[in-house]
């Protein structure tokens, strides 16, 4: 719903998105946050040793009771937090849709945050005064949930707006909500589409099931019934199931049964029960034939998608599957890692998920053709790995890390009450589908206790036939796109019929009303206090600094490494060259090749993650405590031995030159290679792109010594900070690191300088257009620079920017999304850097409104620094907002880190944190605009818009706000 946190794909049922082939890098506006990184063992990199103790089973205790109105509350206590998620799960989604209503369950989703009877206006409101954080809206195949996590003080708040809005919402529905929700949904459409193999998913269903399948059609809908969804289906909608029957909520965090049935009682005990709702049935649509097709696209390469079709959640060989898929394409050392990538190099990636769903779930591996090769030679590779593990399974040892990573990844999604994966989901989740809280744990002891034997049985039986093929083409001048993804639509039915059981009608009671909602929202005027753990600090031996915060919440230590380095230690060297580095770091050691560290790194469940910021490069590991001390040593290997061997750097040097090809045709990818240097000139250590992946040029001239002279020059240990998050202490730590860094010495040499001098400001704006044809949206983005993090207006910026377009409310997404339905979400971001930071609107517009969403985006800007500067009410709701989110925002150990890291970087005091609460409120009205003055310039901005040109520049250069040029993606002037 919210566009700052869900794309598409958080609708769309086939999760098709690709791992980043650049560790470092995601193609966000987030563009320099100091991320993780991974790290590796010592310099004598001994093998490592698995701590082998019988795994307790994983337990979340909670409380079930369920309403006289049929409505089904679990409760689950977690008291780290002064913090309550809220989640909430309709049992109802696009499986439920009938012919020409497709996309009517994500659509209503939309309408449910457009206010209620009792509360006018946008839903947000009262969530972001609170401080909620994880708030947002989804839908899929089978049900449709809404959650927040907010103060404990401010769950009566939330539940009034979740039960205002489940028994009070028909008469607050009008046309001009529907008409909005729908332009914003059709823009939401527009924007996954016009994303690299965005247009895959419906392609997949209609060949994967019977036309009568539930799972036929994708969540997000077709246009023509989007179009054609009227008031009556809307509200019919909402009568048929949004009732309290059909409803599961979860309580997670601060909070008691005793206090849970109370306030669910009094906020939700009113509710109708709602009609009997007919529930789908699994149905597997299995099929014996092989079949395939091909589609064109705006891509870099050919990927190749194979889906089978297997049994749902719940069904004893859905975890079996799942460990399968890790064997087969889960990682480095999955067989067709192995062979498509180390041993024939025929593809840049190749992976194999399984994503589980209620009816039935989808076996789906993904290629990436390397360039030039015949994706017959790839097929066949594949077909040969595929033939082997049908024959003879996985070994031992391949099973013992896939059960090692399941449980591994399952126990660090404990740590967070709510969200899109904390428990409060897994819950909800094993309750709604399967009809108990608990249900999860049956799939734990089924992973648990899998053999070679039966993971072969399960693989033999579901994925040894009846797969769809579908090769994506770079698409070739003229094609016609949309003609395509009609004639997929097009597909004739399969035999098969959709079973569903309507469940015997029950008598449900409802409770007297005692909340008297002409009264509003109840108000929140109190607000837990901040419990953020105290830091500590230590040496090693050669004088690295140890920061250490405890948080004994899971069985978890979090270590990160920072190096002050960065894409910024580019300059003046080959661009990419930090990135490559950071990437090629868990490629190898001296002693141990990448393989070996990515098994050993499974056996142990650990994650080492390199990565590499604008100012930053960091190493990071997430290791269990059980096998910390082998985990750490694996981590210092990585980090202080990389081997930069000849055949890695290739091997990632072609995956690197396809990622920069791919960029170039993603508009967002565009925008950020070329937008940057445009802002500070090709002097400036930041004026690079901001992907981080630097030019084809650059890399194809990376060479071994390029990669250890940048490793020597920067990794070293009088430039690193050790961070530390988690179950642990400074007495356990510092030996543990000392062993493994506390003899690392310096190098004579001095640390190089990295040019960030202060840019003037342009005196005129500057327009630039970036030609994507047959784009249905164009990408606007409008640039400039600020002043650094470490500058005494920082906190007056960042409140100015949230007024203008950092938040769901602010002005600029108002007006484009909420006002002008022209887009999914705009905003604007304040990129956190030791120069002059940078200033970023952001816009994915229909195509037909660029022009004028330009003019409203600079209106926008032209009246926030003039004539209507922030006024008090908005810059009271953005101070109570971040203070009160507060609480909720330092939930998690990786939290925690994150809040290290920044301190350390930006020269904080230990205390920030604690001490931010009085600083935010400390601001004044004058200081926030002047603050909006100095940061909203017009003429400052430089414009970048990636879209159509054909349909674009006329109306753009008619605008006249700035000289107007064309360019390629790398920046070159066209005309």
């Amino acid at each position: 719903m919210m566009p700052a946190a869900t794309s598409r794909f958080a609708h769309a049922p086939i999760r098709l998105f690709r791992t980043g082939l650049f560790k470092s890098t995601a193609l966000v506006l987030a563009i320099a946050a100091t991320g993780c990184a991974t790290a590796p063992a010592t310099h004598d990199a001994k093998p490592a040793k698995t701590t082998q103790t019988a795994a307790p089973m994983i337990d979340i205790p909670f409380t079930k009771f369920q309403l006289d109105n049929g409505l089904t509350v679990v409760v689950h206590e977690d008291h780290k937090a002064p913090v309550v998620a809220v989640s909430i799960w309709y049992h109802v989604g696009s499986a439920d849709e009938p012919n020409g209503k497709t996309g009517f369950a994500h659509l209503f989703e939309h309408l449910m945050f457009s206010g209620s009877e009792n509360h006018k206006g946008t839903y947000f409101a009262p969530f972001e005064k609170a401080g909620a954080t994880g708030m947002n809206g989804t839908t899929w195949f089978d049900r449709t949930n809404y959650f927040e996590t907010v103060p404990t003080t401010a769950l009566d708040m939330a539940l009034w707006m979740e039960s205002d809005r489940m028994g009070h919402l028909l008469s607050a529905i009008g046309k001009p909500e529907l008409d909005t929700q729908r332009g914003v949904v059709q823009n939401e459409k527009r924007q996954g589409e016009n994303r690299p193999y965005g247009r895959t998913d419906q392609n997949i269903l209609s060949n994967a099931f019977p036309a009568n399948h539930p799972y036929q059609h994708d969540t997000i809908g077709s246009m023509a019934d989007l179009d054609a969804a009227s008031l009556d289906d809307v509200k019919q909608w909402f009568r048929d199931y949004y009732g309290a029957a059909n409803t599961t909520i979860v309580l997670a965090g601060d909070i008691t049964p005793a206090i849970a049935k109370e306030k669910l009682q009094k906020y939700f005990g009113d509710i109708p029960a709602g009609p009997p709702v007919p529930r789908q049935q699994p149905w597997v649509a299995e099929r014996d034939a092989s079949t395939r097709g091909t589609q064109s696209d705006h891509v870099a390469q050919v990927r190749i998608y194979r889906e089978w079709n297997v049994p749902q959640l719940g069904a004893p060989d859905n975890p079996l599957l799942e460990l399968a898929a890790n064997v087969l394409g889960g990682g480095k050392t999955s067989r067709l890692y192995q062979r498509l990538v180390y041993q024939d190099k025929l593809v840049d990636d190749v992976s194999v998920e399984l994503q589980t769903f209620a009816l039935v779930s989808q076996f789906v591996l993904s290629a990436d053709v390397k360039k030039g090769v015949d994706p017959a030679k790839v097929e066949a590779a594949i077909a040969d790995e595929w033939a082997k593990f049908l024959k003879d399974g996985p070994t031992a040892d391949e099973l013992a890390r896939a059960q090692t990573s399941v449980r591994a990844g399952f126990i660090r999604g404990l740590e967070e009450v709510g969200g899109f994966r904390g428990k409060a989901v897994i819950l909800a989740q094993s309750q709604v589908y399967l009809g108990d809280p608990a249900a999860y744990k049956k799939d734990l002891e089924r992973a648990a206790a899998a053999t070679p034997a039966s993971v072969l049985d399960a693989a033999r039986k579901w994925i040894a036939k009846g797969d769809y093929t579908l090769t994506v083409l770079p698409a070739k001048p003229g094609t016609d796109l949309a003609a395509e993804d009609k004639a997929v639509k097009g597909l004739s039915a399969r035999d098969g019929k959709p079973a569903s059981v309507t469940p015997p009608a029950k008598t449900y009671t409802t409770a007297k009303n005692d909340v008297d909602r002409s009264k509003g929202v109840p108000d929140v005027s109190q607000f837990p206090e901040l419990s953020f753990p105290a830091v500590q600090r230590g040496k090693l031996k050669n004088g690295i600094e140890v920061i250490l915060a405890e948080r004994h919440t899971i069985p978890v230590t979090q270590i990160q490494m920072q190096f002050n380095a960065g894409y910024a230690a580019d300059h003046g060297n080959k661009l990419g060259t930090a990135s490559f580095v950071s990437s090629m770091l868990d490629e190898g050691t001296k002693s141990l090749d990448s393989v070996e560290i990515a098994k050993r790194r499974e056996s142990l469940g650990a994650i080492i993650r390199p990565g590499t910021g604008l100012d930053t490069s960091n190493v990071s590991l997430n290791a269990l405590n059980a096998n910390l001390a082998p985990s750490i040593d694996l981590f210092a290997d990585v980090v202080r031995n990389p081997a930069f061997r000849d055949a890695d750097i290739e091997r990632i040097r072609a995956q690197w030159l396809a990622g920069i090809a791919q960029e170039k045709t993603q508009p967002q990818g565009m925008a950020l290679r070329t937008l940057p240097p445009l802002l500070y000139g090709a002097d400036h250590a930041y004026g690079i792109p901001f992907t981080g992946s630097g030019t084809e040029a650059a890399i194809t001239s990376l060479t071994a010594a390029d990669l250890a002279a940048f490793h020597d020059a920067w990794y070293r240990p009088d430039n690193v900070k050790i961070l530390v998050a988690g179950d642990t202490t400074l007495a356990a730590i510092v030996p543990l690191l000392d062993k493994a860094f506390g003899d690392w010495s310096a190098p004579a040499t001095a640390l190089p300088a990295k040019n960030i001098a202060h840019v003037a400001a342009q005196k005129k704006p500057r327009v630039f257009l970036i030609d994507r044809k047959d784009s249905p949206q164009s990408l606007i983005l409008a640039g400039s620079l600020a002043d650094p993090t470490t500058a005494p207006d920082y906190l007056p910026m960042q409140t100015a920017n949230s007024v203008f377009g950092g938040t769901f409310t602010s002005r600029l997404n108002m007006n484009l999304r909420e006002d002008k339905r022209w887009s999914y979400g705009a905003r604007s971001s304040l990129q956190d850097a030791l120069g002059q930071r940078p200033l970023i609107l952001q816009a994915p517009v229909q195509t037909d409104k660029t022009a004028e969403s330009v003019t409203e985006a600079l209106k926008e800007v032209r009246n926030v620094a003039g004539k209507n500067p922030p006024t008090e009410a908005e810059i009271a709701k953005i101070k109570a907002q971040r203070v009160r989110a507060l609480p909720g925002s330092y939930e998690t150990t990786g939290a925690v880190l994150g809040a290290l890291a920044s301190n350390q970087l930006y020269g904080r005091a230990d205390d920030y944190v604690p001490t931010l609460k009085q600083k935010i409120e400390a601001q004044t009205q004058a200081e926030v605009d002047a603050a909006a003055k100095t940061l909203f310039v017009p003429n400052a901005l430089t414009w970048v818009i990636v879209g159509d040109l054909a349909k674009i520049e006329k109306p753009v250069r008619a605008l006249k706000i700035g000289e107007t040029k064309v360019i390629d993606a790398d920046g070159k002037v066209v005309k």
